[in-house]
């Protein structure tokens, strides 16, 4: 099973003050409407999206969608975001532990597996959803109470990797359904984390999808059931220049970028 870039090593530097949405590398128009009230938001196929986890916010890319870090983002920022028209999605892992984040602690060890290629963090034993849910909880209430449209919830297929736990695939489908739950019960949209296997018997459950590097390993047709559904599908590739993938990604109408493994703010888009 292939590895997910480095996202998040150490707590990021992002702003704390509220910030102004300045400038463009896209249209003027390129902005996201909010729900109607009491709706939950619903990514179309197409919309544009930044994925920025490391480094300074910068909210100056006129991107109608943001995928940005749960906890280091403020809500300040967020609602700086919105005034803008643009749609805020929280990153948050939820099927690994990671040491840098300040509920560390709450997670016995005893439900840490192995390590999942990254310093810091371990897959969970998704089977204890009786102790994981209340951890979620709280973290999705974070995402809620900072005005996150949506939550992008990560390591969504520890099934399918070496996690220290035997865990099967109704293991997984049982755990992200809880998770796609969470979600919905707190008005948030969200979005299923690569894990193209069981798309199928989740497409109906998530709001999104969220893909890395699907063009490099000839996959990204297998994320059509979201696309045929009206879903967006936010996909990603770091070795692959955007003219290997562009054409295909317009023809599935994916919303694809070329980002550095870092997630940063750099970005190249489909033209």
């Amino acid at each position: 099973m292939r590895r997910r870039p480095l996202l998040l090593l150490v707590p990021l530097l992002f702003l704390a003050a509220a910030c102004t949405v300045v400038g463009s590398d896209e249209g003027p128009d390129d902005v996201s409407p909010a729900p109607a009230p009491g709706e939950r938001w619903q990514p179309r196929p197409g919309v544009s999206w930044q994925w920025q986890l490391t480094g300074k916010l910068d909210t100056s890319v006129k991107a109608a969608v943001y995928d940005v870090d749960g906890f280091h983002t403020t809500k300040e920022q967020v609602a700086a975001l919105k005034r803008a028209d643009r749609r805020t999605v929280c990153y948050l892992s939820t099927g690994a532990w990671e040491d840098f984040r300040p509920d560390a602690a709450a997670f016995p060890e005893s439900m840490l597996g192995e390590g999942n290629g990254w310093d810091g963090e371990r897959w969970l034993d998704i089977r204890r959803v009786a102790e994981l849910e209340p951890l979620m909880a709280k973290r999705f209430d974070m995402c809620r109470d900072k005005g996150f449209d949506a939550v992008e919830p990560d390591n969504m297929d520890g099934y399918a990797n070496t996690s220290g736990f035997p865990l099967t695939a109704e293991d997984q489908l049982r755990y992200n359904r809880l998770i796609a739950k969470l979600a919905h019960d707190r008005g948030l949209a969200v979005g299923l984390k690569n894990d193209l296997d069981q798309i199928p018997q989740l497409v109906g459950e998530f709001d999104f999808a969220v893909n890395e590097q699907c063009a490099q390993y000839g996959e990204c047709e297998r994320l059509s059931p979201f696309i045929e559904a009206g879903k967006a599908v936010f996909h990603v590739e770091y070795e692959l220049p955007a003219s290997r993938f562009c054409e295909r990604s317009r023809d599935l109408k994916l919303s694809s970028l070329q980002k550095r493994e870092d997630l940063g703010r750099w970005r190249k888009t489909c033209p």
